[in-house]
C-alpha cells in the first residue's frame, strides 16, 4: 500500500462579504487530492482536503515542503504497525521533519489540508464514514448520529440594510437552522445594536443568536460592547479581542456573565493551552473554536482534546470553526457540542452533503465512507480537476 500521487491547486473563494476586520474579495483556498495503489470499483482511491476558510492558499508551502517530504517517505513509513492503511499521525510525523517549534500560522494550515485529505483516505479504505472510525478508536464506538449546528453569517455587505438582514436570517430558520450568528465591531455600537434586535425579532431569543467581532476590540471596547449586549442574553459573544490577547479575555471573562467564544484563530495545541492557563475561560460556560483544518489537522487537535481533559474541560464545550465536514465528523466522532455552518458562504466549501437537510437545528453526519465530498456536487467538480 502506497501513496501514488499528491496534488494540490489554488481555488478561490471570493466574495463582497466583510467582518470587522478583513473583508473576503480576494480571498483564497489550497485543495488537495492524495492518491493511493488501493483500488475500489476499478478506480484508485483517492482523499480530499482543503483549507478552511480565513486563511489564504497555502502552495509555497505545501509543494516546497509538506507534499515533497510525504513523496520521499518509505511508503511502509506512512502505513500503521498491521501495514493495513495509512496512518496520519506517521505521515504528520514526517510532514513535521525539519520544522521548528512555533511559528504556527501558515505551516500549521498546509499540514491541515493535507492531515484532512488523509483522515479522508483512511475512512474509505475502511470502507466507513469518518465519524464512525473516530468512534471506533477513540470513544470506545460511541457515536453521535447527530450533531447541533448553527449557521453563520449576518456579514456586513454593501447596501445590506435591516431589512435585508431579516431576510437571510429567516432563510437560515427555513433551512432548519434554530440557532444563527452575525458579524459586530463593523460598525457603530448603536447601529450593531439595531441589527441584533432585528434578528432576535426573527429567530425568537437573544439565546438563539450569536455574535462575532473577529478580535476587533481593545479592552475598553471589549467590555463596552459586553456591557451593552449583556441584556440580550446572547447564546455567546465570539472573539472580542485579538486571539492572542489573554489578558483581554481573562479581564472580559472576568466582568461579563455572557457566554465567551474563541480559538478559531489559535493554531497548535501549544496556544491553546496558553489560552485555558491565561485567558480566564470558564468550562461550564464558554466555548473553544479551534478549527482541525486550520491547526495542524486532527492529530493535532486529538492532543488538544487531550490537553482540555487535563484542564477540566469537556469535549462538550468544543464547536469547531469553518462550517466544513471535517469538523462535522469529528464533533460526531468524538463527542462534540456541535458545529458551524455556513449555508450561504465560502462556497463550494461551506455547507454539507447536497440531500443532507438540517432538522430542529441538528444534522446528520452523511454516510458514505470517509469524509462525504462526494455527496457534494459543486465540491467534487473542484477536486476532480486535480487529477
Amino acid at each position: 500500500m502506497k501513496i501514488t500521487a499528491i496534488h494540490d491547486c489554488v481555488v478561490p473563494i471570493r466574495s463582497d462579504i466583510r467582518n470587522a476586520f478583513i473583508d473576503f474579495s480576494q480571498m483564497t483556498a489550497s485543495i488537495v487530492g492524495i492518491q493511493s495503489d488501493v483500488m475500489r470499483a476499478g478506480a484508485p482511491l483517492v482523499g480530499y482536503g482543503f483549507n478552511s476558510n480565513g486563511r489564504y492558499s497555502q502552495s509555497g508551502i505545501l509543494r516546497d515542503r509538506i507534499i515533497p517530504r510525504l513523496l520521499a517517505a518509505r511508503p511502509e513509513a506512512l502505513l500503521n504497525d498491521g501495514g493495513g492503511n495509512f496512518d496520519p499521525a506517521r505521515a504528520w510525523d514526517i510532514m513535521m521533519r525539519n520544522e521548528k517549534p512555533g511559528g504556527h500560522g501558515e505551516r500549521s494550515v498546509a499540514v491541515g489540508v493535507v492531515d484532512m485529505a488523509l483522515w479522508d483516505l483512511v475512512a474509505k479504505i475502511e470502507g466507513i464514514p469518518l465519524y464512525r472510525l473516530l468512534g471506533e478508536r477513540y470513544r470506545g464506538g460511541e457515536v453521535d448520529e447527530d450533531v447541533f449546528v448553527y449557521a453563520a453569517g449576518g456579514y456586513y455587505y454593501p447596501g445590506k440594510d435591516l431589512g435585508a438582514l431579516q431576510d437571510e436570517i429567516k432563510s437560515y430558520l427555513d433551512f432548519g437552522y434554530s440557532t444563527v450568528k452575525i458579524k459586530i465591531g463593523g460598525a457603530p455600537l448603536a447601529e450593531d445594536l439595531k441589527r441584533i434586535e432585528a434578528v432576535i425579532d426573527i429567530v425568537g431569543g437573544g439565546n438563539r443568536l450569536a455574535v462575532d467581532a473577529n478580535g476587533r476590540f481593545d479592552l475598553k471596547e471589549a467590555l463596552a460592547y459586553a456591557q451593552a449586549l449583556e441584556p440580550y442574553d446572547l447564546f455567546w459573544y465570539e472573539e472580542p479581542g485579538d486571539p492572542l490577547d489573554y489578558l483581554l479575555n481573562a479581564a472580559l471573562a472576568g466582568s461579563t456573565s455572557l457566554p465567551l467564544a474563541t480559538g478559531e484563530n489559535l493554531f497548535s495545541t501549544i496556544d491553546a493551552t496558553n489560552l485555558i492557563r491565561y485567558g480566564g475561560m470558564r468550562p461550564d460556560k464558554d466555548f473553544l473554536q479551534m478549527d482541525p483544518a486550520l491547526s495542524y489537522g486532527l492529530v493535532e487537535y486529538l492532543r488538544t482534546l487531550d490537553m482540555l481533559r487535563d484542564y477540566g474541560w469537556s469535549p462538550r464545550r468544543c464547536i469547531p470553526h469553518g462550517g466544513h465536514q471535517f469538523a462535522l465528523h469529528i464533533a460526531a466522532g468524538l463527542g462534540l457540542f456541535g458545529n458551524e455552518s455556513y449555508p450561504h458562504v465560502f462556497q463550494p466549501f461551506g455547507g454539507f452533503g447536497d440531500d443532507i437537510a438540517v432538522r430542529n437545528g441538528r444534522i446528520q453526519p452523511p454516510q458514505a465512507p470517509g469524509i462525504g465530498f462526494e455527496l457534494k456536487a459543486d465540491l467534487m467538480r473542484a477536486f476532480d480537476a486535480l487529477f
